[in-house]
C-alpha cells in the first residue's frame, strides 16, 4: 500500500473535461452564465469607453483655454499655441493606451455579439467564426493587447485628434500672420529659434501625424466602425 490514498484526477478526469461544456450547447438559447458573461463584458467596455471620453474632454477644455489666452491680446506669445500642440499630443498617447485597453473588452463582446446573440436571433445564418469558442476561451486564459500602439493612435487621430490639431495649426497661423505687421518667417521664432526651423519642425509634426493615420494598413481592432463598414449595400 501507498502512503498517499488521495485521488489524483489527470487531464482524462470527465469531471474536469466537462467542466463548462454545456455553457451553450446547439440545442439550447444562451444560457444564464453566457447572458452574465456578457453584461459583465459590456459593463467593463462602458467603464473604458468612458475613460476614453473623458481624456478627450479634458483635450478639448485644455485646448480652449490656450486659445482663448492666445487671442486675448496680441502681446500674448503665439508659440502657447504650440505649446498646446504639445499637451494634445501627449493627450493623444495617454487616449491611444486606453484604447487598447477598451480594444480587449469590446472585441469580446462583439464575439459574443456575433457568434451568440446574431445566431440566437437570425439562426438561418451561420456563425461568423467557427472557432470562435477557442479563441474566446484562450483570451480568457491568457488576456492580450490586440492591437499595436501605432494602430491605436491610428484610430485616435482620424476620429478625434486630427481635427483638433488642424484647429490648432490654423489658429498659430493666423497669430503669426495677422497679429503681427513683421513676416511671418520672423514673427513664428521662438526666442533664439528661428522662425524657418519652427515652421519646418511643425510641418514634420502634422507630416507625420497625417502618415500615421492615413497610411494603408490592416486594421486588427474589433468591430471598429469606419467609413466603409457604415456604407449600405444597394
Amino acid at each position: 500500500m501507498t502512503g498517499n490514498s488521495e485521488k489524483d484526477p489527470g487531464p482524462a478526469d470527465p469531471d474536469l473535461r466537462d467542466v463548462g461544456k454545456g455553457l451553450l450547447d446547439e440545442d439550447m438559447g444562451p444560457s444564464s452564465a453566457m447572458a452574465h458573461l456578457y453584461r459583465g463584458e459590456v459593463h467593463r467596455m462602458k467603464l473604458w469607453r468612458e475613460r476614453l471620453d473623458r481624456t478627450t474632454n479634458w483635450a478639448v477644455i485644455v485646448m480652449a483655454a490656450i486659445l482663448t489666452w492666445a487671442f486675448s491680446s496680441p502681446n500674448n506669445p503665439h508659440y502657447i499655441i504650440l505649446v498646446g500642440i504639445a499637451t494634445l499630443s501627449i493627450f493623444l498617447v495617454v487616449e491611444a493606451r486606453r484604447y487598447r485597453g477598451y480594444d480587449i473588452w469590446r472585441s469580446r463582446v462583439r464575439t459574443l455579439q456575433e457568434n451568440v446573440w446574431s445566431v440566437g436571433l437570425d439562426p438561418s445564418k451561420d456563425v461568423a467564426d467557427p472557432e470562435w469558442r477557442t479563441k474566446l476561451g484562450d483570451d480568457y486564459r491568457n488576456p492580450a493587447i490586440k492591437i499595436t500602439a501605432e494602430e491605436a493612435i491610428a484610430h485616435r487621430l482620424r476620429r478625434i485628434y486630427l481635427p483638433l490639431f488642424a484647429v490648432l495649426l490654423l489658429s498659430w497661423l493666423v497669430r503669426i500672420t495677422a497679429f503681427s505687421p513683421e513676416p511671418w518667417l520672423r514673427t513664428a521664432a521662438v526666442g533664439m529659434i528661428p522662425g524657418i526651423l519652427v515652421v519646418g519642425l511643425v510641418a514634420v509634426f502634422f507630416g507625420i501625424a497625417i502618415g500615421i493615420a492615413c497610411r494603408p494598413r490592416t486594421w486588427h481592432a474589433k468591430g471598429e466602425l469606419r467609413e466603409e463598414h457604415l456604407r449600405k449595400k444597394r
